[in-house]
């Protein structure tokens, strides 16, 4: 009986102490094998592990890739052009001895905000050395990839692997946002003001040359018109010639029928002649002779 009542507690003693020096490593995670603080061992594959019951103690990290968002940093271009940028990097733990080393107790925040110091550093670094269009236009990958390129290194001696760097917006400070706008405004309105003008110039050279055209034509279908009256005009006259000739008498008295024809008209047919006046020789006698 007394040996049960000591057997007991020595056995759950045993069992808690086996329970205690197994672990378990996550395929998600790696893990560090801390003796008094210094690391004895490292488990990078899942599975179980092992480690000395109240001596050793296990200290996990995440294994997977992790986000980080910067905050908005004001950088300054090489055209003295400030902007804000918001940027995120996404990196992973790739030598965890290393990143304990680096860091200490302070674990995976600690580094976040250490790699977003070198991040900082690195984007203003770059983004210093070009100008604001080419932070500002689309093709801005390049960027991108020199600000991982050099953060790659520094990171490396944390433990960390930088795996990517994005620019997610690039603004204007607000105090220059409105500036910025009465600015492209004003260049806007330039543009349409020079646009409207080379309108109205070609408006009036394309309304110049339809005048000129028009004159052209009219003029071109006068002379013709005028040609082909002329042309008719000597006809009838050949025409006229040729029958008056055949007959002078008749042509004589078709001439005086039309000056009279002419001369008396309804309201004013009075004239004054003088008794002798050949005019109205036809009026006078048959064969309008005196």
């Amino acid at each position: 009986m007394r040996k049960s009542a000591f057997l007991l507690p020595a056995i759950a003693v045993v069992v808690i102490g086996a329970l205690s020096a197994v672990f378990i490593v996550d395929e998600r995670e790696k893990a560090l094998v801390l003796q008094f603080g210094q690391i004895v061992k490292v488990q990078e594959e899942p599975g179980l592990g092992f480690k000395i019951p109240l001596i050793q103690e296990v200290v996990r990290y995440d294994d997977r890739i992790l986000s980080r968002d910067l905050d908005p940093i004001e950088v300054t271009p090489s055209d003295d052009r400030r902007l804000v940028v918001d940027a995120f990097a996404r990196y992973r733990i790739s030598d965890v001895e290393q990143f304990r080393q680096a860091v200490g107790a302070g674990g995976e925040e600690a580094a976040a905000r250490r790699l977003d110091s070198i991040l900082r550093a690195e984007t203003r670094e770059v983004l210093g050395s070009v100008s604001s269009n080419d932070i500002l236009s689309t093709d801005r990958a390049a960027l991108m990839l020199r600000i991982r390129n050099s953060a790659i290194a520094e990171a490396r001696a944390l433990g960390l692997e930088v795996i990517d760097v994005r620019l997610k917006r690039t603004d204007l400070p607000p105090e220059n946002l409105n500036a910025t706008y009465e600015r492209m405004k004003a260049e806007r309105d330039r543009e349409a003001a020079d646009e409207r003008a080379r309108g109205n110039e070609a408006a009036q050279r394309i309304r110049a040359q339809a005048d000129r055209t028009v004159v052209e034509l009219v003029s071109e279908a006068q002379r013709e018109s005028q040609i082909i009256q002329g042309e008719a005009d000597a006809r009838r006259n050949e025409i006229f010639a040729d029958a008056f000739g055949r007959d002078p008498e008749f042509f004589e008295f078709y001439r005086s029928m039309t000056a009279y024809q002419r001369s008396l008209q309804p309201g004013n047919s009075t004239m004054v002649l003088s008794p002798d006046n050949e005019f109205f020789n036809y009026l006078k006698s048959d064969t309008g002779s005196n």
